[in-house]
């Protein structure tokens, strides 16, 4: 596969990627933590804030790796 078809595929996807977890992360929050103290929410929004970045942290290496000759 070409690199730029990578990228493309690999920005799609992150930003898919990112609206779903925004909404699964604020969902929860709304959920879960309604009458919460103040750092509880801190400490959940912080952590869902920062943990978004795994899956494209693991995407990243394959869209910038260079094609195969297989490929």
């Amino acid at each position: 596969m070409r690199p730029s078809v990578k990228k493309l595929i690999a920005v799609f996807g992150i930003l898919i990627w990112l609206v779903f977890y925004a909404g699964l992360a604020a969902g929860i929050g709304a959920a879960l933590l309604p009458d919460a103290h103040w750092l509880v929410e801190f400490l959940y929004y912080m952590l869902a804030g920062t943990l978004w970045i795994i899956p494209i942290g693991l995407a990243l290496p394959w869209m910038h790796r260079e094609p195969d000759d297989r490929e």
